[in-house]
């Protein structure tokens, strides 16, 4: 209701607006009656997927009590586990190790999980660091398992701030405990030892134990390779109890290939894991996003192992939860307007967006199937009534008319099959009829098209429940798990456009997640009272606007090419509100552009003495303050049931501003090179969370070209204020009135501005010398150009006027 009221009262806002234009400066009012237009339906696209927000609560013990009797076996189903790292260096190997080691200590079978890392790096560093991540994991996971502490990755338990005695009652505990700590601390040196001596790279490459050449001496150009780390040849903890699966991936790279990045290493994990172990559900987290609650696995297996509504769900989404985030939180690191007030309004529609990490994917909905088709109850007929019911004709001629619906329907099916298989169901009715050698010729052309050369693989994904294919050797698994990884597997077939992570974009959670809405899966949000999973964020407002530069960007690309939801799914099982949140996801960057104008504005209009705004009638006063007014209601309603601080929300509208003249602005412009000059952009790793000390990097300010428009915005405007109050010191009182709206303009943009402001003026560093210089050249630029050029004004030459003096 709020929100109607607020776009009836927009509505009379822009038609008081349109029909009171400001004769002379005309220039000034078009430009911000467009860029007021646009964030108008900008917040409309944004409101729309809110209107039912919904909250969900699990129940573990219930889900225990029908999956795990006592005395028998777990039935709960196995999960996959991909963690991907690319460069050591940037993503330190201790967080990675971390990450592993609470995946490792779940609350889970053990039999039921496995943990794949991909090392797209093929950085020896990394494989090194798992070497002895696995060996730390056989004291780490029974500690952990016995004592059931939380969280399980070691380097965050240690460093908690909390009693760690509570409700703790074995005597044994403390003294476990530090020896534990003590076990840490060793490895915690051996890895930082790994990553010392990886600093230098010999000249000759790296070697390994048995002296033979590192295989990813060449990052560009090395075989696959995969080891078991854990899980095989009988290696167990040190209480004698199996340990999950641990195994490295490096998938082969080659010159001349497109590798697609991370969504191409996330296709390989697919395959290997297929092969290996064929989990029917994956979980997917970044290698600095560790397992804060044990639990997590369980949370998602509430929804996915439903028996009623689990079948249509694709992936659970658990919201991303940060650590080393200063109180204040500056930069908007913690996303807490997206991910508790807009992803809950997902969740009333058909599910939250993929957001990259943290989430727990049903393997089938990944393979390009079309979500499962509810059955209709069958309705009453002529075989449900008397004989001499008014229905006409007999029960015989019914059934006739049942089977010739059938056939027709079964024809219809096996057209559908020919053309492109979304089902395991319409692949066994295409080839009914023909002889044994055609039957099994005939759907496995059909699936090395769609998955590849690899029987099997393709075994594997007949399995629904997951499984490995009977039969098969451990070493003959090995040597088709290398085969899968190989660097031309994908060569004509579906992988990247209809199976798997989608190509075409660097962010391709979203393109992926779209497309599993499009075949009519829905998604589930699930915020457990614990998060379930903690990371890090950018330490620096550099890396920060970096990392939303790649997000913006992937945004651009996917509007450009044919799977933007503006055109694309049609007819499908995509949502119209669903639809509308995903265009809003896409569109966002163009906003980059309105934006800039709208900032600059206030001091132009400073600098000119003229205003977007005519002189305010009492209807115009009014309209102002039901438009402030419902912007707060809804603020407030969004603050209400969001359980959002209005901090959080006042940092998040800053970032925007901040984000949007800068990261997304270079984003729109490298994605339109990219797409119409063919110019492409690599984007950089945001660096991780080191153990430097608290926040000791918060204000270090690196160089980068997206700090010059923010940092030019804030000069002009405050050049602007200060002509502009000076102006109205030397002309008088009179002047005051009109300088009033302009200077609450222009201070509006410079508040938005003020976690930049503050950045560069902090205590740690200072900002780059070059970044001030190029701000105030092009802000003296703009300012001089203005005085000469001033297009708003008329042009009526010199006036010449009468003193009143008599010089004779």
């Amino acid at each position: 209701m709020v929100i109607l009221l607020r776009m009836v009262i927009l509505g009379l806002f822009f038609h008081y607006r349109i029909l009171h234009p400001v004769k002379d400066a005309y220039g000034l009012w078009l430009t911000s009656i467009i860029c007021e237009i646009w964030f108008a339906v900008s917040w409309i696209f944004d409101q729309f997927p809110k209107w039912s927000p919904i909250e969900r609560e699990t129940y573990l013990d219930r889900l225990s009590l029908r999956y795990e009797k006592e005395g028998k076996p777990s039935e709960l189903a196995s999960v996959d586990v991909f963690v991907s790292t690319v460069d050591p260096l940037k993503e330190p190997p201790l967080i990675t190790a971390n990450t592993v080691l609470s995946i490792l200590a779940a609350d889970y079978p053990i039999d039921k999980v496995a943990c794949y890392v991909s090392d797209d790096g093929a950085a020896m560093l990394t494989f090194e660091a798992l070497s002895e991540t696995s060996e730390f994991a056989r004291k780490w996971v029974p500690f952990c398992k016995k004592f059931s502490i939380e969280p399980r990755a070691p380097e965050w338990y240690f460093a908690e701030k909390v009693d760690y005695l509570r409700d703790k009652v074995e005597p044994t505990f403390v003294k476990e405990r530090r020896a534990m700590k003590r076990e840490y601390e060793e490895f915690k040196v051996r890895i930082n030892g790994l990553v010392a001596m990886a600093q230098k790279v010999p000249e000759e490459g790296w070697t390994m134990q048995d002296g033979t050449p590192w295989p990813g001496n060449n990052v560009r150009d090395h075989p696959g390779m995969i080891q078991v780390f854990l899980g095989q040849n009988g290696v167990k903890d040190i209480e004698g109890n199996e340990l999950p699966h641990l195994i490295y991936v490096s998938r082969e790279k080659r010159p001349g290939f497109d590798h697609h990045k991370k969504a191409g290493a996330m296709n390989s994990l697919i395959r290997v894991s297929a092969v290996i172990s064929n989990a029917p559900y994956i979980l997917n987290v970044d290698c600095d996003h560790y397992i804060n609650n044990s639990k997590a696995l369980r949370e998602a297996m509430c929804f996915l192992m439903d028996p009623q509504a689990g079948k249509k769900i694709c992936y659970v989404q658990f919201p991303q939860r940060f650590d080393g985030i200063d109180r204040h939180d500056r930069y908007s690191n913690r996303n807490v307007v997206f991910f508790d007030i807009n992803m809950k309004g997902l969740d009333g529609i058909q599910g939250p967006i993929y957001v990259g990490t943290g989430c727990v994917f049903r393997r089938q909905a990944l393979y390009g199937y079309d979500a499962p088709k509810k059955t209709k109850p069958p309705g009453k007929t002529c075989n449900c009534w008397p004989n001499w019911c008014c229905c006409f004709g007999s029960r015989k001629k019914t059934k006739s008319k049942k089977s010739k619906d059938a056939n027709n329907k079964k024809k219809i099916k096996s057209r559908e099959a020919s053309t492109q298989i979304h089902a395991l169901e319409n692949i066994e009715e295409g080839i009914e009829g023909i002889d044994s050698e055609k039957s099994t010729l005939m759907p496995q052309i059909k699936f090395e098209k769609k998955f590849g050369q690899s029987p099997v693989f393709i075994a594997s994904a007949l399995l629904e429940e997951g499984g490995v294919p009977r039969g098969a050797s451990s070493a003959s698994l090995l040597k088709e798990a290398i085969h899968v990884i190989s660097c031309g597997y994908e060569d004509k077939t579906e992988w990247g456009k209809e199976v798997g992570w989608i190509y075409g974009s660097v962010t391709e959670d979203i393109l992926t997640g779209f497309k599993m809405h499009c075949h009519g899966w829905r998604s589930v949000y699930c915020i457990p009272k614990r998060p379930a999973f903690k990371g890090s964020a950018p330490i620096n407002l550099s890396d920060r606007l970096h990392q939303v530069l790649r997000w913006a960007l992937g945004s651009v690309e996917i509007l450009l090419s044919r799977h933007c939801p503006i055109w694309y799914g049609y007819g499908c099982g995509l949502k119209p509100l669903e639809r509308f949140s995903y265009i809003n996801s896409v569109v966002y960057p163009l906003t980059s552009l309105p934006l800039l104008a709208y900032c600059t504005l206030p001091a132009v209009c400073l600098l000119t003495g003229k205003f977007i705004v005519p002189e305010i009638s009492n209807y115009a006063s009014l309209l102002f303050m039901g438009l402030f007014i419902s912007i707060a209601a809804t603020s407030i309603l969004e603050m209400q049931w969001g359980k959002v601080g209005i901090d959080d929300l006042w940092r998040n509208e800053q970032f925007w501003v901040i984000g949007g003249v800068s990261s997304h602005f270079f984003a729109l412009l490298q994605g339109l090179l990219k797409v119409l000059a063919g110019v492409s952009t690599n984007f950089t790793v945001t660096s991780k969370a080191a153990d430097d000390g608290e926040f000791s990097e918060l204000y270090l300010f690196k160089w980068t070209s997206l700090l010059i428009p923010p940092m030019t915005l804030m000069i002009i405007n405050i050049i602007g204020v200060v002509v502009g109050i000076s102006d109205a010191i030397s002309n008088g009182y009179e002047t005051w009135g009109p300088l009033f709206g302009r200077l609450f303009f222009a201070i509006w943009v410079i508040v938005h501005l003020y976690p930049f402001l503050k950045g560069f003026m902090g205590k740690q560093n200072r900002l780059p010398t070059i970044i001030i210089v190029w701000s105030i050249l092009l802000a003296s630029i703009f300012s001089l150009l203005w005085v000469r050029i001033n297009p708003f004004l008329a042009r009526g030459g010199i006036v010449l006027e009468v003193c009143g003096l008599d010089c004779n």
